[in-house]
């Protein structure tokens, strides 16, 4: 194992030969399934995902299986949170959906108490992929919604009904979903505050026990950037996208939701843990086509091409590797830790403060964030303020 770790990063094939040892001997404690699969490519979209003409979705499941079985040797602790994303996780049907999930529990080292999360469309929830849902285990089903207007979802190139959001959550509810979050979207082209304040309000009415609300990303190379580049789509004025985003912190924490980080609010007691192991720079493995993964600082993706995944293994082919020295996993334990609303524990903000390269020079950002009202302490944490949280950006960009 150790000499392959030799290999040059550009041929390398396979995770061990692309990694640093350090990352083999990383603990582990999450799990992310990237299904690529979609009903539709909207247009603002980044992650890799696509319609199947060709109908891979079982080769793809058969070839999950063997992943999951080659990264046993690197899994040495139980995980605690296991999330499927896409893509659309519930395109792939009840059957094979069913037989996915049942593969993943048998094969992984996975905590009794592990929270399982899966994302889906809202057009693909019917009663017998609920069911198979909660067969399996599945604790949280996520749905995208991210807006219950007709206008504003065509602006997104969204496909389905607004009506098939309230239906899918019943239909989880009732098979027996423990935990059902409702996705938004904020800053939308045309978008206006009372828009999004119905749209809030038809999210409140399901009562889910989680809301993530995002602002509208002009990701780059995706066909709503190129738009905004051609002028065929105006975005909305900054002032306007922060008075939206100021009302739904305000409306949720009216509704009872505890925001916990800076796009995502929960009912007591029910935040995501596996989107908080990603904020705390914990490690997980990846699995699919694309699936990005970190390991003791090291960052790597699965090659984001389903036919290569699929005539290669039983490890995935690995691209875009990143190994962060001491200094760059301060900077980035910084950048993620500080989204959270409680922040960074003090202990810990002294551990990563103690890089050589740049300590000093984020203590002194620190101090000035705190003079300037925009970091705090507060119950042994270091965290954002309320006035730190509208301009996060710029405050934490200075930390990485």
């Amino acid at each position: 194992m150790a000499g392959s770790l030799n290999i040059p990063l550009a041929v390398a094939q396979t995770f061990a030969s692309a990694v640093a040892a350090r990352a083999i001997g990383a603990r582990y404690r999450g799990a992310y399934i990237h299904v690529p699969f979609c009903r539709h490519k909207c247009h603002y979209c980044d992650f890799y995902s696509f319609v199947d003409s060709e109908n891979r979705t079982e080769a793809f499941v058969e070839r999950l299986e063997a992943e999951l079985s080659s990264a046993l040797p690197f899994l040495n602790h139980q995980l605690e949170t296991v999330f499927v994303g896409g893509g659309t996780p519930t395109m792939l049907g009840a059957p094979l959906l069913a037989r996915m999930l049942a593969s993943v529990r048998r094969i992984l080292p996975i905590a009794e108490d592990a929270e399982w999360s899966v994302e889906a469309n809202p057009e693909t929830v019917d009663e017998a992929t609920a069911d198979a849902l909660a067969q399996a285990g599945v604790r949280r089903v996520s749905v995208g919604a991210q807006s219950f207007t007709p206008r504003l979802l065509k602006a997104l190139e969204r496909d389905h009904d607004p009506l098939s959001v309230g239906r899918a959550v019943r239909l989880l509810r009732s098979a027996g979903v423990p935990e059902v979050n409702v996705d938004l979207i904020f800053g939308i082209p045309s978008s206006t505050l009372e828009d999004w304040q119905r749209d809030l309000a038809a999210a409140l009415a399901l009562a889910p026990d989680h809301i993530s609300a995002y602002g509208l990303v002009y990701e780059p190379n995706t066909p709503l950037t190129v738009k905004l580049r051609q002028g065929a789509v105006t975005r909305l004025p900054e002032d306007d996208e922060a008075e939206q985003y100021e009302y739904v912190i305000a409306a949720l924490a009216a509704a009872g939701y505890e925001r916990y980080e800076i796009s995502n609010w929960s009912l007591p007691g029910r935040a995501c843990k596996h989107n908080i192991l990603y904020w705390q720079n914990a490690d997980w493995w990846a699995f699919g086509p694309s699936g990005a993964a970190h390991g003791a600082g090291i960052r790597w993706k699965n090659i984001p091409r389903l036919a290569t995944w699929l005539e290669q293994g039983p490890s995935s082919p690995v691209v875009d590797v990143e190994s962060l020295d001491l200094d760059g996993q301060a900077g980035e334990s910084f950048m993620l830790g500080l989204r959270l609303m409680r922040g960074i524990p003090v202990e810990r903000v002294e551990q990563l403060l103690a890089s050589p390269a740049r300590g000093s020079h984020r203590r002194r950002l620190i101090d000035g964030h705190i003079a300037g009202g925009l970091l705090e302490h507060a119950d042994g944490h270091l965290r954002l303020t309320a006035r730190g949280f509208m301009i996060a950006d710029s405050v934490l960009s200075g930390l990485i």
